[in-house]
């Protein structure tokens, strides 16, 4: 039977080769079987796959093709080009006050927007804030106080502001040129009067609306 098979003992010439004091011939024996027994593919080694050696497989993502873009980007004016074509120059034929009013309108509108409208219960200091970063161009200005006392009431529509100047167009039809330094303005949008200290606020517009502001309690002019 079957179980009297597998109990029978070995035969003497396998006891020969399988035996504890005949290692080597068994270790041979056990390769030669692994070898016939198993299917591999005939690009592995026998004896790799014996050790049991962990193989690390290097992975490199594949890079992407850049896209060659244009180096070329459109150049502006210089600050040459731009006097020599009076690009910022006002023709003697536009400067009348009646022809900003409608710009003063759209100001207005604008600064109601931007303070939720400017209701009474609004704060100073929120509309404050809000005016120190706010677009001016447009804004009926006035100087409360300055060095110069020649520039003191001086008022008018804001047409131009630069880092050090304002510019601006009075009920007179006058073009001035009012520098900020040295100089207090006041701002009038439904009753709310603020008050801008032209030292602190020689910026561009386009600079001032990414500007943290600190408050002071009093600048001396």
């Amino acid at each position: 039977s079957t179980e009297a098979l597998v109990r029978a003992p070995l035969p003497r010439e396998l006891l020969k080769v399988l035996g504890p004091q005949s290692g080597s011939k068994a270790a041979a024996f056990t390769e030669a079987f692994l070898g016939s027994s198993l299917q591999r593919p005939g690009n592995h080694d026998l004896k790799n796959l014996l050790t049991h050696k962990a193989v690390i497989l290097g992975y490199a993502r594949p890079k992407k093709q850049k896209t060659k873009r244009s180096s070329k980007r459109a150049k502006g004016l210089t600050a040459q080009q731009k006097k020599a074509l009076k690009v910022f120059q006002i023709r003697p034929e536009h400067q009348r006050y009646e022809l900003f009013l409608p710009l003063h309108d759209l100001w207005r509108r604008y600064v109601l927007d931007l303070c939720a409208g400017l209701k009474p219960t609004c704060s100073p200091q929120f509309v404050q804030q809000k005016l120190l970063k706010a677009d001016l161009h447009g804004a009926i200005i006035t100087v409360v106080r300055s060095k110069c006392p020649s520039y003191v009431g001086q008022s008018g529509i804001l047409l131009q502001e630069f880092k050090h100047v304002f510019k601006i167009i009075t009920r007179e039809d006058r073009l001035k040129v009012i520098p900020k330094r040295n100089s207090v303005f006041s701002v009038e949008v439904n009753g709310f009067v603020s008050h801008i200290y032209g030292s602190r606020f020689e910026q561009r517009a386009s600079e001032r609306s990414a500007k943290k502001f600190k408050v002071h309690g009093s600048i001396d002019l």
